[in-house]
C-alpha cells in the first residue's frame, strides 16, 4: 500500500474504498436494528457496483494513454487496480461473513428464514413450481450456447444472470427477470415463523430440474458491471444535448470493469465463461452465491415487529411552514432550512407562490438531479405556462440521472420555458433559484441558494441546508451567476458569492491564508470545513500550511479524503472524522475563525479539483446571526458526535471516536435540536 499514497496526499479511490468500509460497519454495528443493518448491507453493494462502472473504468482508460502524461494522471494504474481489488476482496469477505453469520442467524431468530431451494420443504417446491410455471417461465430468457473460443456471449449491464454447464460442450445462460420481486414469502401456517427465498433460488429449483436429463446441471449467478462514461468524442461542435441522448445506450454495451461470479462455479466452466465473455482474471471478483444485494433495501418483513429505526418525519420550518407569503417572509429575513430535519415543502412552496404571483416576472433555476415525480418541477413548468419569464439549465451529464433529465427539460420547454443544456467540458453543479419580482413598480430580487439537489427524494435522506433571501448583494450576483450561464456574461465579478471556475478557489485560498496570517501574530486560528470529499492537493497543502503554522483546523469528510492528518511537521493540528448514520451527509459548510469574528459559508462545492475547476458552484456567506449561530450549534453537535463519528487517521483504519464524555449520536441529536425550536 505505501507505494500507492505517501504521507502526503492518500490515494483518492483507496479512500473512498475506506468510506465504503464505513457504511459497511454499520451493517456490522449490533447497536443497529436488524433491518437497518440490511439496509447498510444493500448500500454497500450498490456503491460498490457504482465505483466498479466509474471509477475503475476510469483508471483502465488510464492505462491506455501514453506513459510520460500517465505519469501526471495517475499514479501506477496497473498496481491501484491490483491493490482496490484486494481491498474489495477483503471487504467482500467481511460482507458475506456479516450476511451469514450475523443477519441470518438473527433473522431466524424473529421467525424470518431466508431459505435456499436446497433447503425447500416439499409443500414449498410446490409452491416453487407454480410459481415458476405461471409467473417466471414465460418471462425468462435462456440462451444456449457452444463452448468454443469463437463464441462469445453479451451479458447486459448490472443485471442478474444464473449460467451452467448442461454438457461438455454447451453452456446456459439465464436471465433473471427484473419485473418480478427479488424475494418470495412463501405463505405461513401460523403467522409466527416465515420462509423467504430469492426468485434466484425459484429459477434455480425449476431450471435443475429442466435439464437434469442432461447432466446434474448446477446454475451459478454472475453479474458484470460496465464502464459508465458516455465518452463524447467531441463535446464543442453540435448538439452536446443530442450526443449524450445518443451516446447513453452505450452504458448497456461499455467494457466489463467487473464480472461477479459464486465462487463454488467450478474453475473450469469459469475459464470457459471468461473467453465467452471476453473478460481477463483481473476482471473478476468472486462475489458470493447471491449479487445486487441493493434489491436488500426492499427485502420484506413479512411479521408484525418493528425491526427497523423510528422514522424522523421532516420537521415544519418554523417560520415558513405556516406562512401567507414566503415572498414576504423573506422581504423582512433571510431564511435558513436543513433536509431533512426540516421539511422540503416551503421550496416547493415558494416556487408555486412564483408560478401563481403576478408580480413574479422572471424565474431561473438550475437542475442537477430531478426527481422522477417532482411538485417542484411541476411548478416549474406552470410558472412558464403562466407566461413567466422562465430560464431552466439541465446539466444532462449528471451521471445516471442523464434520462430523467432530459424528460423533465422536455417538459419544460413544452410549456414555454427556456431550457438551457449541459456546456463542454464542464458541469453545472451549483444548486440555485433566482426570482425577480415587481414591487411597487420596481424589480426586487429573491434567492435561493443551497448545497443539496432540487429533488423532493433526496430531501428525505440527505442533510443539506437551503439559504432563501432577498440580500441585494447576494441577489445581485446570483443575477451574474445567471447571465453566465446564458452566455451574456463571460466571467461574473461578483462581491458576496464565491462561485467556480472563477473565484472559489482564490477566495478559499486567502480565507485560508488569512487565519495562517493571525496565527503567526499569536492570535487564534481556526478553520472548520465540512464536506463530502477532500481531494484537491493545492487546497491541501493550503491546510498543511496552516496545521504547521498553528491553525487549528476542524475537518468533517463524509467520503473520500486525500488529506494525511497526524503527521509530525505537516498535519499535526489537522483532525478528521467521519459520520455515516440514518441520513446520507451533504451539506457542504466552510467556518473560517477571522480573530473571533467567524465567517461563514454554505455551498454546493467539495475541495476537489473538478468543483474548483472544472464545475459551476455557487457558494454563500451566511450574513444572520442567527443563523450563524444554529450552523455553529450543528457544527458543534456533529464534532462531539462519539457514537456514529469515526475517525480519520494517517492509515484511514476507521476507529470509532470513543471518548467518556455524554454519548452524542449527531443526527439524533440535531432532530431534537430543531424539534425543540418547533416547540
Amino acid at each position: 500500500m505505501a507505494s500507492l499514497y505517501n504521507n502526503k496526499f492518500y490515494h483518492r479511490d483507496l479512500s473512498w474504498l475506506r468510506f465504503n468500509h464505513r457504511v459497511l460497519q454499520e451493517a456490522a454495528d449490533v447497536r443497529n436494528p436488524l433491518y437497518e443493518r440490511i439496509k447498510f448491507l444493500a448500500i454497500f453493494s450498490s456503491n460498490l457496483d457504482e465505483f466498479f462502472r466509474v471509477r475503475v473504468s476510469d483508471i483502465r482508460q488510464i492505462k491506455n494513454i501514453e506513459k510520460p502524461l500517465r505519469k501526471k494522471l495517475i499514479t501506477k494504474p496497473n498496481k491501484v487496480l491490483k491493490e482496490i481489488k484486494k481491498q474489495v476482496d477483503i471487504q467482500q469477505n467481511e460482507f458475506g461473513k456479516i450476511f451469514n453469520e450475523e443477519i441470518i442467524p438473527q433473522l431466524a431468530s424473529e421467525g424470518i428464514h431466508l431459505i435456499r431451494h436446497e433447503n425447500f420443504t416439499e409443500e414449498q417446491r410446490e409452491i416453487a413450481t407454480k410459481y415458476y410455471e405461471e409467473s417466471l417461465k414465460q418471462i425468462t430468457e435462456i440462451s444456449c450456447n457452444p463452448c468454443t473460443e469463437q463464441h462469445s456471449v453479451f451479458v447486459k449491464n448490472e443485471r442478474l444472470y444464473l449460467a451452467a454447464q448442461t454438457a461438455e460442450d454447451e453452456f446456459l445462460m439465464v436471465e433473471i427477470p427484473e419485473t418480478e420481486p427479488r424475494f418470495f414469502v412463501f405463505p405461513s401456517e401460523d403467522d409466527k415463523e416465515f420462509y423467504i427465498t430469492f426468485i434466484d433460488d425459484i429459477l434455480k429449483y425449476n431450471l435443475q430440474k429442466e435439464f437434469s436429463e442432461k447432466r446434474d446441471t448446477a446454475f451459478h449467478s454472475l453479474k458484470i458491471s460496465r464502464d459508465a462514461e458516455l465518452y463524447i468524442e467531441d463535446e464543442f461542435s453540435g448538439n452536446l444535448m443530442e450526443k449524450i441522448k445518443a451516446a447513453l445506450p452505450n452504458r448497456d454495451t461499455g467494457q466489463a470493469t467487473r464480472v461477479l461470479i459464486d465462487p463454488e462455479m467450478p474453475e473450469d466452466f469459469r475459464e470457459i465463461l471468461k473467453k465467452a465473455l471476453d473478460v481477463t482474471h483481473t476482471d473478476v471478483v468472486l462475489g458470493g452465491r447471491y449479487h445486487n444485494f441493493k434489491d436488500f433495501m426492499q427485502f420484506p418483513n413479512p411479521t408484525q415487529k418493528k425491526l427497523s429505526n423510528e422514522k424522523l418525519p421532516p420537521l415544519p420550518h418554523p417560520v415558513l411552514e405556516n406562512c401567507n407569503s414566503i415572498f414576504e417572509v423573506i422581504d423582512k429575513k433571510d431564511q435558513l432550512l436543513h433536509y431533512p430535519y426540516q421539511s422540503f415543502k416551503p421550496v416547493i412552496k415558494l416556487m408555486q407562490e412564483a408560478a401563481n404571483d403576478p408580480q413574479v416576472k422572471t424565474i431561473k433555476i438550475t437542475i442537477y438531479r430531478a426527481a422522477d415525480e417532482s411538485d417542484l418541477n411541476d411548478a416549474i413548468a406552470l410558472a412558464a405556462k403562466n407566461g413567466k419569464d422562465v430560464t431552466v439549465f439541465i446539466e444532462v451529464k449528471a451521471r445516471f440521472d442523464e434520462q430523467n433529465n432530459l424528460k423533465w427539460g422536455a417538459i419544460f420547454r413544452k410549456n414555454g420555458a427556456r431550457v438551457i443544456y449541459s456546456y463542454p467540458d464542464i458541469k453545472v453543479h451549483s444548486k440555485i433559484l433566482y426570482i425577480e419580482r415587481e414591487v411597487e413598480e420596481k424589480m426586487k430580487r429573491y434567492a435561493y441558494i443551497a448545497t443539496g439537489n432540487f429533488n423532493e427524494n433526496t430531501a428525505t435522506l440527505y442533510t443539506d441546508f437551503g439559504l432563501m433571501t432577498a440580500h441585494k448583494k447576494i441577489t445581485k450576483d446570483l443575477k451574474k451567476v445567471f447571465m453566465v450561464l446564458e452566455r451574456d456574461m463571460i466571467v461574473p465579478k461578483t462581491k458576496q458569492l464565491l462561485v467556480s471556475p472563477f473565484t472559489t478557489r482564490e477566495r478559499f485560498t486567502a480565507l485560508v491564508e488569512r487565519e495562517i496570517a493571525l496565527a503567526n501574530e499569536g492570535k487564534k486560528g481556526l478553520i472548520i470545513l465540512k464536506m463530502n470529499s477532500l481531494q484537491d492537493e493545492n487546497m491541501i497543502k493550503e491546510l498543511y500550511k496552516a496545521s504547521n503554522a498553528g491553525v487549528e483546523v476542524r475537518l468533517l469528510i463524509r467520503g473520500m479524503c486525500s488529506l494525511v492528518p497526524g503527521i509530525e511537521g505537516q498535519s499535526e493540528n489537522i483532525s478528521i472524522t467521519s459520520i455515516v448514520d440514518l441520513f446520507l451527509e451533504h451539506g457542504r459548510i466552510y467556518i473560517f475563525g477571522n480573530d473571533g469574528d467567524e465567517q461563514l459559508f454554505i455551498g454546493s462545492a467539495d475541495w476537489m479539483t473538478r468543483n474548483l475547476t472544472h464545475r459551476i458552484e455557487v457558494v454563500t456567506p451566511i450574513l444572520d446571526e442567527d443563523h450563524k449561530k444554529t450552523i455553529r450549534d450543528i457544527i458543534n453537535i456533529e464534532l462531539n458526535d462519539n457514537v456514529k463519528a469515526r475517525i480519520i487517521d494517517a492509515e484511514q483504519k476507521n476507529e470509532y471516536v470513543k471518548n467518556s464524555a455524554k454519548k452524542v449520536q449527531s443526527q439524533l441529536a440535531i432532530y431534537e435540536y430543531f424539534k425543540n425550536l418547533t416547540e
